[in-house]
């Protein structure tokens, strides 16, 4: 140490660490830090006697903020601020040492005298090991080593330390506690991470306006630097590096001119939206008096020279990632049509601005050109823009990649990214409420992304922020290192993620609630929601959804409830509010659909669901005010106060809009009604023939009829089947305003073949009703015929339960999982695999690698084998329900193949070459609404019995989420109809 001690400019800081062991892993293997000693670990913490943070005063900034704290981390886990000690003075045996490759003479002279080893991250980006070295420098018997090959790198390291102690990345901005330990030991060993996956890793805050924004005035005046520095450092423990910052009503560099100054310090690289070029905010056009007439580099060009120029003067001094090229203002185009010529102009008129602010080559400065919206047009059409600058590829703002470099292109020094998108402003809906994006849908996206070579930036607009935590932290993970995480492995992340929040007992629960609510959110966004979404006549669709959405709040409440008071607060943030504000909605939107549906029945109980509805609408005030006001005694004001009920079209109500409810005259007289399953008829209203859905022996369903008082008076009833193998739920009963009666199918006493029979239901007047007269007396008049109900059964003789292979058809479909195949049939080491728990129902399968070359089939072409029993040939229709992937290779759309048997290959088109995924394209905007493509092909076939459905690989990208053939039976839903019956599928490899 005596190098270090006669140094005069070297001023040492040192820290008196005391750690704890963190309840839960880190979420990336090997975790290294532990609560008893083993041989050659280090000792942090052990009996009141803590080590020493030394860290050279010279080097970065960002260093010694992310010091600072580590030493606040151990504040919070010790409740004791660790001591500051001069380096001067012995800082014992124990000895924790920090700093950056050739800024810390710590580091430095350890490296001379080679006690480590750096030369895996030597000039490597944003890369650091942590590693037990013992007696690194005199005097010092123990001592841990952080170092980092740039600013960021032992950024990184230091704030890896705090993750690995148990201080979640989300203890400020999602209220997670940090519990207490005493003892605290560091594995012997070195541990590695870096260089990153992809370089610039980050998020965008936007459409920020009500939540965030009002939140930010109420708790720090705007958006300055006391806020910024949350964000920052929130980043940073995510290993993120990137920020483009809210910019609707706002300036980054202008609001507070520590905003720039401390995102470098703090060691975030800052960039600007794709509206907003060469590092200006957007409103900083409109401050200095402009209009958006003036945005026209044709006609003002030199004022806007003149603005680029003053941006990059001011900010030339920060890291900065400079958005190049031109769009119309407010987020428009920048003309009608795609003018090459100009743009081209401006980007050259840019990169000289930059070449002579820099002083140095324009490509030697990060730039990026977003091809967001219809400048991918110019793109598309010949514009090109210098190697050095990195193409920013962007979704369609639903999570569905537009482009991405084509396989064997050149590569550019400049790199490609992407631009992805949590939260959206504009056509076909808003959606900026919760967390609609499940991470199965990331992962598969961005795995494309990676697998592309989209790797210089990924960006991400997380809207408001609250909300999207699980969401940001899997999408920077992949940013980071992709590699831990296989498809296969997604769920295993949000457990770790579950764990590292609220420790191991409840967060493989907690982790299915996760997966479960943006699951469910994302084959509907809240936001697109109506009465008319999900059916309430087929297939028990609404009924299921609700019962779905009320199990998962159920279990949230119950795991609440058991938790530690200190950890109900991140509980409710991050699990409890957004499953129960989500299915609130659900279950009022469903409300108000069986309002409308009883009103227009007559049943007496439509009344009872207006009522139900308007409770549940004041019911998610209510949640939402709790969030707002109560909880964390209103840390989180304003952050739950955007609209998301009552959308007519894509803009956001102003205010939360009551779905309007139908309120009818109940009669006094009872009058009874009858409706059944799949009909919005009512008997004995109706010369129809009541007839309820066929039974088949295979799916054994249980169908229901409801019998319901259209008056006041309550009746009793009886229903009497009409053979010894139907099954009731009741015989008898009272009537006050409804009751549902199951009818099921003894199938051991139904005879075989096809066959009819009826159940019979009589209403009859209660005794000491108004009616006077003897008791249970049959109904009267016209109402109140009693109403014999067919029931129709299917019990072929062949195949059986036993012998079936495959898929059988029943109710006129045969509805198929994609992940269900009965044969899986590879083509070299091109093959179909599962990605579990993608889609709107189980899962989906795609082809891998994702970049295998297109083909023709059936040669060399992978295949998906469904077997299946048909009782009704003929005229054939196979909808195939695939994710809403587009044409994300130039030239290329998105096909696969189907046949029946040995018929040859019919290819199917799903997205053409040319699609083009913009406003006004209904198919897209259907699409993207529905969070799936529906797909349909014909086939006719002559036989009943045994046929195979063969689904092929064209082109890589398909995400085939479920099969539906059609024999004429299928009814109208969202969802389709649920999986037929099966024998037990393959798990072929």
């Amino acid at each position: 140490m005596n190098g270090l001690r006669k140094s005069k400019t070297a001023l040492l800081l040192c820290f008196c660490l005391l750690a704890f062991v963190r309840q839960s892993p880190a979420l990336v293997e090997p975790q290294y830090v532990e609560n008893g000693a083993g041989p050659g670990d280090f000792c942090i913490a052990q009996d009141g006697a803590v080590a020493p943070i030394c860290v050279d005063t010279n080097d970065y900034a960002g260093v010694l903020i992310a010091a600072n704290n580590l030493r606040a981390d151990v504040n919070r886990v010790t409740g004791h601020a660790p001591a500051l000690v001069n380096a001067e003075e012995n800082p014992g045996t124990n000895v924790i040492l920090i700093g950056t490759i050739g800024k810390s003479r710590i580091v430095d002279e350890l490296i001379q005298a080679g006690k480590i080893d750096v030369s895996s991250i030597t000039n490597q980006w944003e890369s650091y090991f942590t590693q037990v070295v013992p007696h690194p420098l005199p005097g010092v018997v123990h001592g841990l080593v952080i170092v980092g090959s740039d600013k960021r790198g032992t950024i990184y390291g230091i704030y890896d330390l705090s993750a690995e102690m148990g201080v979640s990345p989300w203890y400020w901005w999602a209220d997670v506690p940090v519990p207490h330990h005493d003892d605290v030991f560091v594995k012997a060993g070195k541990y590695e991470q870096g260089p990153p996956a992809v370089k610039y890793r980050g998020i965008f805050l936007n459409d920020e306006w009500p939540d965030l924004t009002e939140w930010v005035n109420e708790k720090f005046g705007n958006y300055n630097h006391a806020f910024y520095t949350n964000v920052f450092e929130l980043l940073l423990r995510l290993k993120a590096n990137y920020l483009w910052p809210a910019m609707w009503n706002n300036c980054f560099n202008e609001d507070d001119p520590l905003n720039p100054q401390l995102a470098d310090e703090y060691g975030i690289v800052m960039g600007t939206s794709h509206v907003e070029p060469m590092m200006r905010a957007d409103k900083e056009w409109n401050r200095l008096g402009y209009t958006a007439r003036d945005w026209n580099f044709l006609t003002h060009s030199n004022l806007l020279d003149s603005f680029w120029q003053d941006g990059l003067e001011r900010n030339k001094n920060y890291e900065n990632v400079i958005t190049i090229a031109m769009r119309g203002k407010i987020d428009t185009p920048m003309s009608e049509t795609a003018n090459i010529s100009l743009l081209e102009e401006i980007v050259a008129a840019q990169r000289k601005i930059i070449e002579d602010v820099y002083q140095t080559n324009a490509a030697a400065v990060p730039q990026d050109w977003a091809l967001y919206k219809e400048v991918q047009e110019y793109y598309e059409k010949g514009m090109r823009v210098p190697e050095d600058v990195t193409l920013l590829w962007c979704d369609d703002n639903w999570g569905d990649l537009r482009r991405l470099p084509s396989p064997g292109s050149r590569p550019r020094s400049g790199g490609a990214g992407v631009y992805y998108h949590f939260d959206y402003v504009g056509g076909p809906r808003n959606y900026k409420w919760l967390n609609t994006n499940p991470t199965t849908k990331i992962w598969e996206q961005m795995n494309l992304a990676y697998h592309y070579d989209a790797r210089r930036i990924w960006i991400v607009n997380v809207g408001h922020l609250k909300g999207y935590e699980l969401p940001i932290e899997f999408f920077l993970s992949l940013a980071w290192n992709p590699e831990p995480w296989p498809k296969e492995k997604i769920s295993e992340f949000t457990r770790l993620w579950a764990e590292r929040q609220f420790g191991p007992e409840y967060a493989s629960p907690i982790a299915d609630i996760l997966s479960k609510y943006t699951k469910y959110n994302g084959r509907r966004k809240p936001e697109l929601l109506d009465p008319t979404t999900f059916s309430l006549l087929n297939y028990r669709e609404a009924d299921r959804v609700l019962a779905d959405w009320k199990s998962l709040t159920l279990e949230a409440e119950q795991i609440y409830q058991k938790l530690p008071q200190n950890e109900r607060n991140a509980f409710f943030e991050l699990v409890l509010y957004p499953t129960k504000a989500c299915e609130q909605v659900n279950e009022l939107y469903i409300t108000t659909a069986k309002n409308r549906l009883y009103a227009s029945q007559g049943r007496a109980s439509a009344n009872d669901y207006a009522a139900q509805a308007r409770a549940l609408f004041q019911a998610d005030a209510d949640l939402s005010a709790y969030y707002n006001h109560t909880l964390a005694n209103g840390r989180w004001d304003h952050m739950m106060d955007q609209t998301h009920i009552g959308y007519t079209y894509w803009q956001q109500p102003p205010t939360n809009v009551m779905p309007q409810v139908e309120q009818i005259e109940i009669q006094t007289n009872a009058e009874m009604g009858i409706a059944l399953e799949g009909s919005t008829n009512v008997w004995p209203d109706t010369a129809d023939e009541p007839v309820l859905p066929q039974f088949d022996k295979f799916t054994r369903p249980t169908r229901y009829l409801d019998i319901f008082n259209k008056g006041q008076t309550p009746f009793e009833f009886s229903a009497t089947p009409g053979a010894r193998w139907i099954e009731l739920s009741a015989t008898r009963g009272t009537i006050e305003k409804e009751q549902r009666l199951w009818v099921s199918v003894d199938w051991a006493k139904a005879p075989k073949g096809s066959r009819h029979s009826s159940v019979k239901i009589t209403g009859f007047l209660l005794a000491g009703s108004s009616d006077a007269g003897a008791q249970n007396r049959v109904l009267k008049g016209r109402t109140g015929r009693p109403v014999t109900v067919t029931v129709d059964i299917f019990n072929p003789r062949k195949p059986t339960q036993e012998s079936l292979d495959g898929f059988v058809e029943a109710d006129g479909y045969v509805s198929i999982e994609a992940a269900h195949y009965t044969k899986k049939i590879n083509a070299g080491s091109v093959r179909w695999e599962e990605i579990p728990n993608l889609g709107r129902t189980l899962s989906a399968m795609s082809i891998f690698p994702v970049t295998a070359p297109s083909v023709t089939p059936p040669k060399n072409s992978p295949c998906l084998e469904y077997r299946m029993y048909l009782f009704h040939p003929g005229k054939v229709e196979v909808e195939a329900i695939i994710d809403p992937t587009l044409n994300f290779v130039q030239g290329r759309g998105l096909r696969y193949a189907l046949s029946f048997d040995d018929q040859p290959p019919q290819i199917v088109t799903a997205v053409p070459a040319d699609y083009t995924a913009l406003d006004g394209n209904h198919d897209w905007e259907t699409t993207v609404k529905n969070s799936v493509r529906q797909v349909e092909t014909n086939f006719t076939l002559s036989k009943t019995g045994y046929h195979t459905l063969k689904f092929w690989m064209v082109d890589p990208g398909v995400v085939l989420q479920k099969l539906v053939v059609n024999l004429g039976g299928v009814q109208p839903s969202y969802l389709g109809p649920p999986e037929s019956y099966h024998s037990a599928v393959s798990s072929a490899p």
